[in-house]
């Protein structure tokens, strides 16, 4: 009794080490997938973002001159955040347009 329960126990071990670490593999790989097809949709609209660039340096500059200096730095720092998107996105669709980049 004492030899099937435990073989019983380690049999349920290795089938239950199997579930945990195939699971998350499988689970990765498919938000993987997800994760591709979302970044392709989204679309930049590049007007509304240097709009935006362009009223966080206002604001950045009305901050420093009432001496505010570390709110216009974290103004400043989202408006270096979006130019670097709005880069980013200028680069894909220029790349996306070419059929062969080089």
């Amino acid at each position: 009794m004492t030899k099937r329960f435990s073989a019983l126990a380690v049999s349920a071990a290795i089938v239950g080490g199997l579930f945990i670490t195939s699971a998350p593999a499988q689970a990765a790989t498919s938000a993987d997938r997800g994760q591709v097809s979302v970044k392709a949709a989204i679309t930049c609209d590049k007007g509304q973002m240097r709009q935006q660039i362009a009223n966080l340096k206002s604001k950045a500059a009305k901050l420093k001159q009432l001496g505010e200096t570390a709110a216009a730095r974290k103004a400043l720092s989202d408006a270096a955040a979006i130019q670097k998107k709005l880069d980013a996105c200028i680069k894909a669709e220029d790349e996306a347009s070419k059929p062969f980049p080089g």
